[in-house]
Order: structure tokens, then sequence, then C-alpha cells
């Protein structure tokens, strides 16, 4: 078992045992009056971060109880790319949303397919880019022999953190990935600038990216970042819970005029185990 493995063990004997202290405290809480009850109601602070949360330090309880955030559960097949030199990412799959891109992915690392290869794209404030045994961005293949469809799923997006597949065209899937590394900070820049050229930022993904959102949706993205002028163009099958700042440390890497890194950023090995 490796030591990020030994890692996760710790962590899921920590939540039992705050699991365990909870009910504690949940029952102990039973005997106070209605009164007590309702006092204490009154200063939950529906707003807090979960301590045990590993991902974004900035979403809120509220956030986390979204599909995409949301922490694994014992039992779950989860996948952890290890960058020489830079570290871990943890992610979270969701196989129900996206059968067969998690499913050519977890495929592709259980075979080693990844081992050794680059990120051979990576665009600080927007996304790094792998999964292309020739490191040129014009190779891959999949599991299936051919190129599949896109899974366009309502409940994921193109969010900060986002494991999604990389195309040329609708249904092209093969193996390339990207992570969506563009921060809620750095949206914020983008938008503030196409409204100083005087568009609205609805317009602009409308007319440049054939991407329509509602001001709902849009504002998603004001919170959590992303890039979405991707929704809906790319399969998102995974999430981000662990790595945010070696996810961030690879996207600052110098890189030549066409987004190639300068030095190579090599993805020593894909592990996929159980949380």
């Amino acid at each position: 078992m490796n030591s990020r493995e030994d890692q996760i063990k710790r962590k899921k004997k920590h939540l039992l045992i705050v699991t365990i202290l909870l009910m504690l405290l949940f029952l102990t809480g039973c005997q106070t009056t209605e009164a007590n009850q309702q006092e204490d109601a009154d200063k939950v602070d529906v707003t807090a971060v979960d301590e045990t949360w590993t991902g974004e330090p900035t979403l809120s309880s509220a956030a986390q109880q979204l599909l995409q955030f949301t922490m694994p559960e014992i039992g779950d097949t989860v996948a952890e790319i290890i960058v020489e030199d830079y570290g871990s990412i943890l992610i979270a799959l969701f196989p129900d949303q996206a059968p067969l891109a998690v499913d050519n992915f977890l495929t592709h690392a259980r075979e080693g397919y990844y081992d050794g290869q680059v990120f051979h794209r990576v665009i600080d404030d927007f996304m790094i880019q792998s999964g292309d045994p020739l490191g040129t961005g014009h190779g891959g293949e999949s599991i299936y022999g051919e190129p599949f469809a896109d899974e366009i799923s309502e409940e994921l997006h193109p969010y900060r953190g986002a494991l999604c597949m990389a195309n040329s065209g609708t249904d092209t899937n093969t193996s390339q990935f990207f992570l969506v590394q563009k921060s809620a900070s750095s949206l914020a820049e983008l938008k503030s600038l196409v409204d100083y050229k005087g568009y609205s930022f609805s317009d602009y993904l409308k007319s440049g990216y054939d991407t329509i959102l509602t001001p709902d949706e849009l504002s998603l993205y004001d919170i959590y970042g992303g890039a979405p002028w991707l929704d809906g163009h790319h399969t998102v099958f995974g999430q981000v819970f662990e790595g945010f700042d070696v996810m961030d440390a690879i996207a600052a890497a110098s890189v030549d005029a066409t987004y190639r890194p300068e030095e190579d950023i090599i993805i020593r090995t894909v592990n996929v185990f159980t949380y």
C-alpha cells in the first residue's frame, strides 16, 4: 500500500472517530429542552466549511453538497495522478453520469497507458492537458477502438478542478484529458474585460463559443471558477478533491509559444484504488 493510501486510511479512521463523537453529542442533545434545542439551532452557521474537507477551501458547506464537490464515500473508486517533482492530484469519478469516459480513463490507468506521458499543453489560468502518448496533442486512442460519444450531464460542469475529456469536436473522445484550473478571481477579470469592451458575458459566450447559459448558471462560475465557454462541449467525468496546489504549480510552469512546458512535466503513474 502506498503512502497516499495510508493517508486515506488515516482519514477514514479520523472520520469514524468524528462520526462517533457527533453521535454521542446528538444523543446528549436529545436530552435538552425544546427551548434549548431551538436556541442551539439558531446558532448554526450554515456557511461554515466542514473541517474534514480537503478540497478547495473557498467552497462553503452548501457548495460541498453538490454532486461535483462532494467528497468520495468509503468504497468509491478514486484516481491519483502522480506527477514527477510535483506531487499527487486526487480525483473523484462519476461513473453514473459518464460511464464511457470513466471506464476509458480507469482502464487506461490500470494498464499503465498514462505512465510516462507528459502534460503537453499547459495554459495558466485555464487548464492543464495530457493523455497523448505522442506528447504532441495529435495522438491517443480509446479502449473502444474508436472515438466515443460525449456524455454531457446537467449535474457536472467544467468548474475549477473538473476532469474533462479533450476532443476535436462532437463525439471525438479518445484518451486525452484536461483539468480545469481557472479560478473564480481569474474568471472575474475576464468578465470585466468583456464588459469593458461593451459586451455582455452571456453574448460573448453565445457568439464566440455557441454556449448558452442562464444567469443562474453563470453565477455558479462566479463562485466556483472554471471555464463556462466549455459548458456542454466537453464531457466532465471527475473532480479534483485534493491536490489543487499541485495543479496550480503545473499550470504556472514556463511554456513555449505552443503552450508546451519548456521542461517536461511527466506523469509517473495514475493509481486507481478504493477510498
